[in-house]
């Protein structure tokens, strides 16, 4: 075991901690949180329930989505997505929205990605009906890109930009870093100065090797942590199937007050809808502009291919994952919210960074601690990899594609040793608050946009029952002339001579130039 160090920040962040948790309460309590779920009915009514109609189409639109015709496969997109979901959102963020508000913050978190669907699908599509191609055979895209391209608003979108490479460069990075040193250091005893030393050897070189680099290590890491989270879960599952029907009652009376034993740390309703939404937000990330940035890199004959692989994404995170979390910490034992009150606010935050460990270790044996501390290893370090992605996508639009963005490389590294020695409510309480920000630009942009994305959805059904009745060979979206939607999309990404692809047609290269782009 290493000697317990506290590291030189510890204290600092007490005070800064206390007024961002101010601020995040207002912003989630006052309007964003009703603002997601509004925006969510509203999308899964315009799609007619998409999330639930086309549900099959998401998961063939998985199964086929490999070939990226030499740049970034959907498949690659929605790892990379997929490894910036699922992270300490699901293990760390689960067990901090129980701890905080009770069972019934997990019913908040099913609202949130259940009409979160509908809206990461919206969002999803946007960004490949805007996206621009970039110099090392790949495209860009995301909010920052249809608030720009769609909205003609460059201020808007540069302000965009700006705050999500903040959220992606540096805040999220600290949590994410700040979850591997809690575990580290709970786990084996590991001082959070030298898991800042380790995380900045690891991550300092996948991040100066750029996206592509990050898109080789996504594609078969996000599948493999998730799996074997995956089997231990199961496992739990299957050892107390008969206290699942118990623990699912306390997450319905918990999420509405309905009893008072189920309430968590800062009690009741309010506590439990509030803290389930944010730790939803910050787990499946729909409505939040981050996964369009991924969602846009990707090659695919039709938008609303990628709007479909990005939407099953939040199912996978938040109703699959984050479920099989809060069973976890639900039937173990180890919490208790009588216990998690008693313990006080200071010491129950701390301990929700290692009590989805702990209460595997209660039903599976102590030496399955270790396994966790791997997973939740692999699981942050993945999240730092796929938030690298967003954070230059955005860099690119700012500063123009002919930079390597050095500074911005250096940020994240030093933003994991920051968040490795940070304190837990410090990081995710900065991460709450410009989280918010970010996904209350972004929410009104695709609102504004959403016809765009319900006639790329029109045109691909129109077309799928052409395929089905075997009077066309394929699906493939074509922009020019295109009757279901609301006007000229801008750019020739989408022309009848390039429709989607990479290569530009000979004679027209006009989105290769950075002021283009711009």
């Amino acid at each position: 075991m290493f000697p317990v160090v506290l590291p030189p920040t510890a204290g600092l962040f007490d005070r800064p901690a206390e007024l961002l948790e101010q601020a995040s309460g207002h912003l989630y309590g006052d309007f964003l949180a009703w603002l997601l779920i509004a925006a969510g009915i509203w999308f899964t009514v315009r799609t007619r329930g998409v999330q639930v109609r086309l549900f099959g189409q998401m998961l063939r639109a998985i199964a086929g989505s490999r070939d990226g015709d030499g740049g970034i496969s959907s498949f690659q997109a929605f790892t990379i997505g997929l490894a910036s979901r699922v992270g300490t959102g699901n293990i760390v963020g689960v067990a901090l929205a129980i701890t905080l508000g009770g069972p019934g913050a997990v019913f908040w978190m099913w609202v949130v990605a259940i009409v979160g669907m509908a809206t990461g699908f919206i969002e999803a599509t946007l960004a490949q009906m805007y996206k621009v191609r970039h110099p090392e055979g790949t495209f860009r895209g995301g909010p920052a890109y249809y608030i720009s391209r769609g909205l003609g608003s460059k201020q808007w979108a540069s302000v965009f930009a700006v705050v999500i490479t903040f959220v992606f460069g540096f805040a999220y990075e600290a949590t994410q870093a700040n979850a591997i040193s809690g575990v580290m250091k709970g786990t084996f005893g590991v001082p959070p100065v030298w898991t800042a030393v380790i995380l900045i050897l690891l991550t300092a070189p996948v991040v100066f090797g750029g996206i592509t680099v990050v898109a080789r290590i996504a594609e078969w890491m996000a599948p493999i942590m998730a799996g074997f989270y995956a089997l231990l879960a199961v496992i739990v599952l299957l050892l107390n199937a008969h206290a699942i029907p118990a623990a699912l009652v306390s997450i319905f009376e918990g999420a509405f007050g309905l009893d008072q034993a189920f309430a968590g740390l800062l009690g009741g309703f309010t506590a439990a809808a509030l803290n389930g939404i944010k730790r939803g937000l910050f787990s499946n990330e729909a409505g939040e502009g981050s996964v369009p940035n991924a969602a846009a890199t990707a090659t695919v004959a039709h938008p609303v291919q990628q709007g479909f692989v990005q939407s099953l994404g939040v199912f996978v995170d938040t109703i699959v994952v984050c479920t099989a979390t809060a069973l976890i910490v639900l039937l173990s034992g180890v919490y208790t919210p009588e216990g998690t009150r008693a313990m006080g606010e200071a010491a129950a935050k701390d301990a929700a960074s290692t009590l989805t460990s702990s209460s595997v270790g209660a039903v599976l044996g102590g030496w399955t601690e270790y396994l966790m501390a791997a997973i939740i290893f692999v699981f942050a370090y993945s999240s730092l990899l796929g938030n690298y992605t967003y954070a230059e996508v955005n860099m690119d639009f700012l500063r123009g594609t002919g930079h390597r963005h050095y500074a911005l490389r250096a940020m994240i590294v030093v933003a994991t040793g920051i968040g490795a020695m940070a304190s837990l409510t410090f990081v995710w309480n900065l991460s709450d608050v410009v989280m918010g920000l970010m996904a209350v630009i972004n929410i009104v942009a695709i609102v504004l946009l959403g016809k765009w994305a319900f006639g790329a959805l029109a045109d691909w059904e129109a077309q799928k029952r052409l395929l089905d009745t075997g009077q066309i060979s394929e699906i493939r979206f074509v922009a020019e002339d295109n009757p279901h939607l609301p006007g000229a999309l801008p750019g020739d990404v989408w022309s009848r001579a390039n429709a989607g692809r990479i290569e530009p047609a000979a004679d027209d290269d006009r989105e290769r130039d950075p002021q283009y782009v711009q």
